[in-house]
């Protein structure tokens, strides 16, 4: 016996979804039209002729990279998942007769995105949009930086001193194969005794909202501390927090030239260790930079953030920073319901 569906049964579809849906809120806080203007000059200066299928709408393939980084998956899952999922149609405004982005075209997107250097103004242009939603930068901002692993490389100890000092070694130019597969942009380094191979997420986050102000990618060998001076973000307070690992003479001088408070952790010595009055000061300073480790943790238990397979340090640039606007993102709507009446 065929059933008989009714606009009704559409009606209690879409609220018993929106009960459990995570999607729904971001459309329903989030103005994505902001976002527009930007992806399509830069798919304008990219496509030189109007020949062939129409392209997707720029704010539709946009979106469909929040998905890839809220949800950690590749463009082939991805493209899956999409024609497969209700609740991903509906977030992106596509009926499930439509036709769906493929992973080719997911691809050639954010190559587009990552060749008109389009990560860092999105990211931006939604930290203004949360302003003037009422979430402006406040009391203060958090400093810290989190490796992001790389698949790591095996090459010989020749290959690595080449590397190192810039040089493209001979195999990877004559094997275009090999060549292809290396990273030759990301670096390793060594942190709580564990080797580790990739990159650096530099953020900076305000202490009120906990949501990243600013942010930089470099290789995983670069110190926190060349980065710090460059991330410091506009904030209603001029209070700096970070660990010890940024805490030096000419860090301190700086804070003070351009009218910072410098929260930054002492470091003792074996030779002069710290005083009990000095301890003090770090553990309170602690209770509020611990905030910016909750950040890297929700991108790597809900983001699974820790590991890229991208080449080269412009993508990993894309990578890392739409993980960082897609924290934003999904930051949004857990203030959104702490802000909302009981």
């Amino acid at each position: 016996m065929e059933i008989q569906s009714s606009f009704f049964d559409l009606q209690d579809r879409h609220k018993k979804l929106n009960e459990r849906d995570s999607l729904q809120p971001l459309n329903e806080l989030i103005d994505w039209e902001i976002f527009r203007k930007p992806i399509e000059d830069a798919r304008r200066k990219e496509r030189r002729s109007k020949a062939g299928r129409k392209p997707f709408d720029a704010v539709l393939m946009f979106k469909v990279l929040v998905l890839q980084h809220l949800y950690n998956l590749s463009d082939d899952e991805l493209e899956y998942q999409i024609r497969d999922r209700y609740s991903f149609c509906r977030f992106l405004g596509l009926n499930p007769e439509q036709r769906v982005p493929d992973s080719k075209t997911i691809w050639l997107f954010r190559e587009q995105l990552v060749k008109a250097e389009l990560i860092k103004p999105l990211f931006h242009r939604f930290n203004e949009y949360l302003e003037s939603k009422g979430y402006a930068a406040r009391k203060g901002q958090m400093v810290d930086a989190s490796i992001v692993d790389a698949p790591k490389q095996r090459n010989s100890r020749e290959e690595n001193a080449q590397i190192k000092s810039g040089d493209t070694p001979e195999r990877f130019e004559t094997n275009p194969n090999v060549g292809r597969q290396k990273d030759t942009d990301a670096r390793w380094t060594k942190k709580n005794n564990q080797n580790r191979y990739g990159y650096k997420n530099h953020v900076s986050a305000d202490v009120k909202h906990k949501l990243i102000r600013d942010f930089d990618v470099t290789a995983a060998h670069v110190h926190d501390s060349n980065v710090f001076l460059d991330i410091l973000a506009p904030n209603t307070s001029k209070e700096v927090w970070a660990d010890s690992a940024y805490r030096s003479a000419d860090i301190e001088n700086a804070l003070v030239e351009q009218g910072y408070t410098s929260r930054i952790h002492r470091k003792g010595t074996r030779k002069k260790p710290l005083s009990e009055a000095q301890q003090r000061a770090n553990r309170h300073k602690s209770s509020i930079r611990v905030r910016v480790e909750h950040i890297f943790g929700a991108q790597a238990n809900e983001q699974a953030a820790g590991f890229i397979r991208t080449i080269g340090t412009a993508r990993a640039h894309c990578k890392i920073g739409l993980t960082n606007l897609a924290y934003n993102l999904r930051r949004l709507v857990v203030l959104d319901g702490q802000a909302a009446p009981a």
